[in-house]
């Protein structure tokens, strides 16, 4: 078991299929009490619906689950009382969550971002975070695309500046960009 003083902050970014989330639960592993914040909707998108029953089978069966597309903060704040760590899988989607909740109203963005970065830097118990890396890529067509990568784009670097630890997956190796590979990681 893991110190509650010792509770730490890790991103985890990378492209897609970069082993971010498999990666992201080899580190909570070693816990039993754990906590997956999934902030993926189940619409009518077979293709979505199909990588949440997906993610959902890869879990240990004794981990909490709790979904929560906004209120990543509040959700941390409240599962910290009874989980000695939390995954929050994905960043990307809460982006895409915040747009389609908030349009373009900055305070409101705002707001949902301050309150998780707030809750991230007294956190009671250990969070990893997973995110893409979007501004590796071609610049989006549409405005709304541009929108969303600069919003992942801010949200990864406000997380990542409270961070203990900032890691890039790439083919599914791990590169520490602040901080240290954690050694319980079985990568």
């Amino acid at each position: 078991m893991q110190n509650p003083e010792a509770a730490s902050v890790t991103l985890v970014l990378g492209g897609v299929r970069s082993g971010k989330s498999r990666y992201a639960q080899q580190l909570a592993e070693r816990w039993e009490r754990v906590a997956f914040i999934a902030t993926a909707e189940r619409r009518n998108d077979p293709e979505m619906t199909a990588k949440i029953e997906r993610h959902r089978a890869d879990r240990p069966t004794h981990w909490t689950t709790v979904e929560e597309p906004l209120r990543i903060g509040e959700t941390i704040q409240q599962s910290a009382k009874d989980h000695e760590i939390i995954i929050v899988d994905c960043l990307t989607l809460f982006a895409s969550n915040l747009l389609e909740s908030c349009g373009a109203d900055r305070s409101k963005q705002e707001f949902q971002i301050d309150q998780l970065c707030a809750t991230l830097r007294n956190t009671a118990c250990s969070v990893v975070l997973v995110s893409n890396e979007v501004g590796s890529g071609v610049v989006p067509a549409y405005e709304l695309g541009r929108q969303f990568r600069d919003l992942v784009g801010e949200i990864n670097q406000r997380v990542a500046s409270v961070a203990d630890t900032v890691l890039f997956m790439v083919a599914g190796l791990p590169l520490a960009l602040k901080g240290s590979i954690p050694r319980e990681a079985g990568a």
